[in-house]
């Protein structure tokens, strides 16, 4: 059961980040959709319109940069907020390039990222 009503959209193709972040998130009330590539992105979001949505940089096909500005290019989608995430040591300036909210660099802690989470969130 989803108790927080919240919904959250995390793109990655580590399997094991995937499980991670939703056992997590979902322990929090949180419910998850995971994919492990970005293609249809724009109709995939749509489908859930999530609140917050965890972007990978290195994902198939078109990578996190591309993913990321298609929705920001979208008018129904541009304000839900992206993490971007990435072990990346440039993560700040991808996210900035992508149109992200703001970043998370990996490996990170899991209270990082429900602060993460949570600070984008108040945000809206």
């Amino acid at each position: 059961m989803n108790k927080t009503g919240k919904k959250i959209i995390i793109f990655d193709d580590d399997e094991d980040i995937l499980s991670i972040c939703s056992y997590i998130l979902e322990e929090q009330g949180w419910e998850v959709f995971t994919f492990t590539n970005c293609n249809n992105i724009v109709d995939r979001v749509s489908g859930i319109l999530p609140d917050v949505i965890l972007m990978d940089n290195w994902i198939p096909d078109d990578g996190g940069i591309m993913a990321t500005q298609s929705l920001k290019m979208n008018e129904a989608l541009k304000a839900i907020p992206v993490i971007y995430f990435s072990a990346n040591s440039d993560i700040q300036l991808l996210a900035n390039h992508a149109g992200a909210e703001t970043y998370l660099a990996k490996p990170f802690d899991l209270e990082d990222l429900e602060l993460v989470i949570n600070t984008v969130l108040i945000k809206q």
